[in-house]
């Protein structure tokens, strides 16, 4: 065996895979990260959070092709895989819907059966989503609420929740889900709408555009902060036993008072905010969130922050790079 347990990451250039990598660098693990395609290797984040280059090992891997990911398990042996790679707009998941589900949904089927051919005694975490749950009749979300996803993204993401949990209770494989609501940082895409939001109302503060449209604003979401939420991820793979566990903050908050929260801080007349019908979802959740008690019990997870803390994190990061 070796001393040094070694972690792999997918999807490592994601918010997520970037403070994983360096929150189990720092518990002393060797990380392997990889990504479909060495183009997309972009390392300023990593530099940011203090992620040298020789500090993690990153490789292309092809998540479509099983051979290659049999011989990338036997290469590095790990200990635990993170499985974070996935299309992951759900917006764009309208728009690519077959793309989106056979990727989303074959990249976790061939990792599981890799696993079990190569080393079944891998631990596996999938990122599944809170949009599985879809329009629920009863708020909060608990892993037992009856999923109603209404996406393509969402759809892919519940098969593969049920695809993790099939191999788990057939081949005894340790493999969990975690359950993550909204999360955001200073690294999520910018397809995203905070990131959207943030982006756009400086665009407005340094004159390169006159407005902000949007989509909806009357809608809650439950947010949180990526960088805590990570924390979650690891210790559902220290449990004893494989489970499936909600990540979230517990409480939702509405669309506009983010956006708002965002003008105010930036002395940007609200106004300037337009929601525009055509940005509406095609099909939309109106409220969701998550009920976080079981993380915070037996992950013995700690999390207090209201999204407008969060919030106040994203725009100090975008003021503290403009100057």
């Amino acid at each position: 065996g070796h001393e040094m347990k070694v972690a792999v990451i997918t999807g490592v250039n994601s918010q997520d895979g970037i403070y994983l990598s360096k929150f189990l660098i720092d518990k002393g693990y060797r990380v392997i990260g990889t990504i479909r395609s060495y183009r997309l290797l972009d390392f300023t984040n990593f530099n940011y959070i203090g992620v040298k280059p020789n500090d993690i090992l990153i490789e292309e891997l092809d998540l479509m092709d099983m051979a290659n990911i049999i011989r990338f398990l036997q290469k590095h042996q790990p200990d635990e895989v993170y499985n974070l790679a996935a299309q992951s707009s759900v917006s764009q998941s309208f728009e690519q819907s077959i793309g989106t589900f056979s990727f989303n949904t074959n990249s976790v089927n061939n990792l599981l059966e890799s696993i079990k051919l190569t080393i079944p005694e891998t631990r596996l975490y999938q990122a599944s989503s809170s949009e599985m749950y879809g329009r629920s009749e009863s708020l909060p979300i608990k892993i037992s609420t009856p999923m109603n996803p209404i996406s393509p993204y969402a759809i892919s993401k519940m098969a593969s929740y049920f695809m993790v949990k099939t191999y788990r209770e057939s081949y005894n494989i340790f493999a969990s889900n975690g359950v993550l609501f909204n999360h955001e940082s200073p690294f999520r895409g910018n397809n995203f709408f905070t990131k959207k939001i943030i982006n756009g109302a400086f665009a407005i503060k340094d004159g390169k555009q006159d407005f902000l449209e949007v989509g909806n604003l009357q809608i809650r979401r439950d947010f949180g902060y990526a960088k805590k939420y990570i924390e979650a991820m690891w210790k559902l793979l220290q449990q004893e036993k494989p489970m499936d566990i909600i990540i979230c903050s517990g409480k939702s908050v509405l669309l506009r008072d983010v956006v708002e929260y965002v003008f105010e801080r930036l002395n940007i007349d609200k106004n300037l905010i337009i929601e525009k019908k055509e940005f509406f979802r095609p099909n939309e959740i109106p409220d969701i969130y998550g009920d976080n008690s079981i993380a915070k019990k037996n992950l013995v997870w700690k999390y207090d922050l209201s999204f407008f803390q969060v919030l106040d994190i994203l725009i100090d990061y975008e003021i503290n790079k403009r100057s």
